[in-house]
């Protein structure tokens, strides 16, 4: 059988419905995946963008936490799949069918939703959080679960070991069948190999369905532990099952291993920082391999004051190595390399640097900000500085454990 005809006996669910609550205040208001990404995109359109390229097009969105945002972007920006051919994306709240609560964790998440797979009957079963950028072909890793006969493929991303130890670790022998699990170890196991590497979970499962159904239900009965595909059903399958690791690869760059968890407020503000480097590790440019989005009518972004004999050479609208989304005008100040989401305004002699600034945010004059994330709809009031003194900004905003300095929503920066 075809690899397309195999995806097409695959259903994809998407966690989605997590708190998010160290990357909060910007998920004051927000699901994490709903948050806005790169100027234009929301975090969970890299996932989505992944499906589409990759020939999913049945694919279940499990939300939960301060949901309408996230069902509103998908409604509205990928309401594109042709229900006659059998295709669809749907937003799937807790139904509390089975039980009276709200999802405990990934497992149960799904042990909740069990009926979608007894009505649906699918080969197996893909598993993706929304809440990570990278670009993957699915494909690949269906193939090489096909290939094993596995019960479970897991997705790994090498990383350097010295790094490591912040994630969930997979350890593998030399056919890639996983042999040990370990949550952010101190002394991560090597790749088979590659002693200076470490395989990191993605967050990406492909299980038989028939095992992952009986799996979640036996996960379901017991009293203790967190109901979570990492910390409880990977580990009590190793061993027991056929269980291996995929290793990740770029889609359409083999050479390339770009994967962010965006689940704090550093490695948010660190991945919009990857986009605007002279060849950005992660390529929104590669018309190969899209990243879909819903974009909101908005006039052409700008900038206004050239400067000239007879005027201020401070008062100049310009814009440096960064990403300017529709409807920005910077308007006599001057942007380096930071992410302006739609319709932000940056006013005269103001300067904003290493920054990213989220919808509809108006930066008044002679304003600096330096190394910050803006909330959105926040308005600076003329002449506020911020990011130069951490004392002054503890006091007012939160501060990242890496010292980015977050401007929350509805909060006065005076």
């Amino acid at each position: 059988m075809r690899l397309a005809d195999e995806m097409a006996n695959t259903l994809c669910i998407l966690m989605a419905g997590g708190k998010g609550e160290r990357l909060y205040p910007l998920t004051k208001d927000f699901a994490k995946p709903a948050v806005r990404f790169g100027g234009i995109y929301r975090i969970v359109d890299f996932t989505l963008s992944n499906c589409l390229n990759s020939g999913i097009r049945r694919i279940y969105v499990l939300t939960q936490y301060r949901s309408v945002s996230l069902n509103r972007h998908i409604r509205l920006g990928w309401n594109i799949f042709s229900h006659e051919l059998g295709e669809f994306i749907e937003c799937v709240p807790p139904q509390q069918r089975v039980m009276d609560r709200w999802y405990r964790g990934t497992a149960d998440s799904i042990f909740q939703n069990i009926h979608i797979l007894q009505r649906e009957r699918p080969e197996r079963t893909l598993i993706l959080s929304g809440d990570h950028v990278y670009k993957m072909d699915y494909n690949e890793m269906l193939a090489f679960h096909m290939e094993k006969n596995a019960d479970l493929t897991i997705a790994g991303v090498e990383i350097e070991r010295s790094k490591a130890s912040a994630f969930g670790i997979i350890g593998c022998d030399e056919e890639f069948r996983i042999t040990d699990w370990e949550e952010k170890p101190a002394d991560p196991k090597p790749i088979p190999g590659k002693p200076d590497k470490s395989f990191v979970s993605m967050g990406v499962y492909i299980f038989k369905t028939d095992v992952l159904v009986r799996q979640v239900i036996a996960d379901a009965k017991s009293p203790t532990g967190d109901h979570d595909f990492g910390k409880n059903i990977v580990p009590r399958m190793i061993g027991k099952h056929r269980v291996y690791v995929h290793a990740f690869r770029e889609a359409r760059n083999p050479e390339s291993t770009y994967w962010r968890d965006i689940g704090t407020l550093d490695a948010y503000w660190e991945a919009n920082m990857d986009l605007i480097s002279v060849s950005p590790q992660c390529n929104l440019y590669d018309s190969r391999w899209p990243i879909r989005t819903y974009q909101e009518q908005v006039p052409p972004a700008k900038t206004v004051f050239a400067g000239g004999p007879g005027e201020e050479m401070d008062r100049v609208g310009t814009v440096l190595d960064s990403i300017v989304s529709g409807g920005c005008i910077v308007s006599g100040g001057k942007v380096l390399r930071s992410v302006l989401s739609p319709n932000v305004r940056v006013n005269s002699y103001s300067f904003v640097e290493d920054s990213v600034l989220l919808d509809s945010v108006n930066v008044g004059r002679r304003s600096r900000i330096r190394k910050a994330i803006i909330d959105k709809d926040v308005h600076i009031p003329e002449g506020t500085i911020i990011g130069y003194d951490p004392e002054a900004d503890g006091k007012r905003f939160t501060i990242s454990p890496g010292g980015v300095v977050v401007v929350q929503r509805g909060i006065n920066p005076a």
